[in-house]
């Protein structure tokens, strides 16, 4: 089954550093098979807490995602943005429709 990240960011103090890290890690996101549903964009809240960006990202296996994120090369990434961006991210695995 497939797996799923979910980012919801609750606040980017420093959006260069933001882009930086989103420049170093999408190819090695896409290298364990990820593929970006979500990725910021018009967006309205309807119910609960507003966040001012959410992103969603596709993987082939929940195993995939969990070891895309524990891979040493994602948290050299991450740990651009890290300390001025606050979110909650969440490693869903997906359910079969079939």
């Amino acid at each position: 089954m497939k797996g799923y990240w979910i980012a919801l960011y609750k606040k980017i103090t420093n959006k260069d550093n933001l882009k930086d890290y989103s420049t170093k890690v999408t190819p090695v996101i896409k290298s364990f098979g990820g593929k970006p549903l979500v990725r910021g964009g018009e967006y309205q809240c309807l119910e609960g807490e507003d966040f001012p960006r959410t992103v969603i990202w596709e993987f082939p296996s929940f195993k995939a995602a969990i070891e895309c994120h524990e891979s040493k090369e994602y948290q050299e990434g991450w740990a651009v943005a890290k300390d001025t961006t606050e979110r909650n991210l969440q490693i869903i695995q997906g359910f079969n429709t079939e």
